[in-house]
């Protein structure tokens, strides 16, 4: 898939920003594999698979891309192909690994990509062994967690397509239809809304007690909750995520009232970490807030993950709202509030919206209705 999200004079700031980052940093070389940092800084998603693609950004001068020359084609027609980068293709029997560092000054801290799997790593290792190795992720942290005017409206869009698959779950889940079924009438409506499915959850009863359940062969009860987890990418590559509860075929009066009990306190914990979302704050402060509203009520280790993620190009990224992560949140940064609640055997709930931090505070991305229908 190619990205054509953007101008080239887009890409072609970015790429001089990370420039500028690495500069700063006394960065040497930026090398970054294809993946989402790779289309953030080309426009383009080719991928190679095991043959080395690779982003090659020097302090100052001209980048470079070593790529297979079977997928240079691919790349001139992603918007990098109309900027001041420097293509050079190689075939089987070449060293890419020489020919991404041919030109580099003298390299004596590299930021690797997070997408660069161990067997590139290790072959530029070998290569430049004396050299310290960092990760590009949180060398160009700023640059990639905030998000512009643009990126901002893509991840508008996706909130709204997702907004809208939500909108049709209450008639999907019927008593006697099996979570696979519904999840695959799911797939259909997120394929309408995207172009690419991202996941479908659908845990009913005890399976919403499994934060990462997928979907099964389960039947769904009348009166049951179940969690409902969605995602998806739009054709720009960024991404959709939410997650409401529901009850088969009725509203929160015909579930267990431990349920009921536990949603009270859930929907008033999202929305007391929502409210706390705003710049200057921290991806920890978000986190307790939310923790601090289930513990008081008695549910606190019933609450087993992270408050929340980053989401852009990747569906997780930076900023993870978690403890323990005391990065000061800016304007711009996206991410996702989801406080869960799991009672093993019996019931999960969740609630996730995505907001993007404004000047003052945040937008919701996800407006669907939070109450359980």
């Amino acid at each position: 898939m190619t990205t054509q999200a953007f101008s080239p004079e887009v890409y072609s700031r970015r790429l001089a920003a990370a420039q500028e980052a690495a500069a700063q940093q006394g960065i040497d070389l930026l090398l970054i594999g294809t993946g989402p940092d790779f289309a953030y800084l080309t426009g383009s998603w080719v991928s190679s698979h095991e043959r080395l693609t690779v982003l090659a950004v020097p302090q100052s001068g001209t980048p470079w891309i070593v790529s297979p020359n079977t997928d240079i084609t691919d790349i001139k027609s992603a918007p990098v192909g109309k900027l001041d980068v420097e293509l050079r293709g190689w075939n089987d029997g070449d060293n890419p690994y020489e020919l991404a560092l041919q030109g580099a000054a003298s390299i004596k801290k590299v930021a690797l990509g997070q997408s660069l799997t161990a067997d590139h790593i290790l072959q530029f290792q070998g290569l430049v062994s004396d050299a310290d190795y960092v990760l590009a992720t949180y060398a160009l942290a700023e640059l990639f967690t905030r998000k512009d005017e643009a990126e901002i409206a893509e991840l508008r869009k996706a909130g709204q397509a997702i907004d809208a698959v939500h909108a049709q779950v209450p008639e999907l889940l019927q008593p006697g239809r099996t979570e696979a079924e519904v999840a695959h009438e799911l797939e259909k409506l997120i394929l309408k809304e995207h172009s690419i499915i991202d996941f479908v959850i659908v845990g009913s009863g005890p399976n919403g007690a499994n934060p990462h359940h997928s979907f099964s062969d389960r039947k769904l009860a009348a009166g049951e909750p179940v969690v409902v987890d969605l995602g998806g990418t739009l054709p720009s590559g960024y991404h959709s995520d939410c997650t409401r509860t529901y009850v088969v075929g009725s509203d929160l009066s015909q579930a267990p009232q431990d349920f009921q009990d536990a949603y009270a306190v859930l929907y008033d914990a999202q929305a007391a970490a929502r409210a706390a979302a705003k710049p200057g704050s921290t991806a920890e402060e978000i986190d307790g807030v939310a923790r601090k509203a289930i513990a008081d009520a008695g549910w606190g280790d019933k609450f087993v993950h992270r408050t929340g993620h980053g989401i852009g190009l990747s569906t997780h990224e930076e900023p993870f709202i978690m403890e323990g992560n005391d990065l000061t949140l800016e304007e711009g940064m996206a991410f996702s509030i989801e406080p869960g609640i799991y009672l093993e055997g019996q019931w999960g709930m969740r609630l996730e919206d995505i907001v993007v931090l404004t000047k003052d505070g945040y937008e919701s991305l996800n407006v669907v209705e939070r109450e359980v229908r």
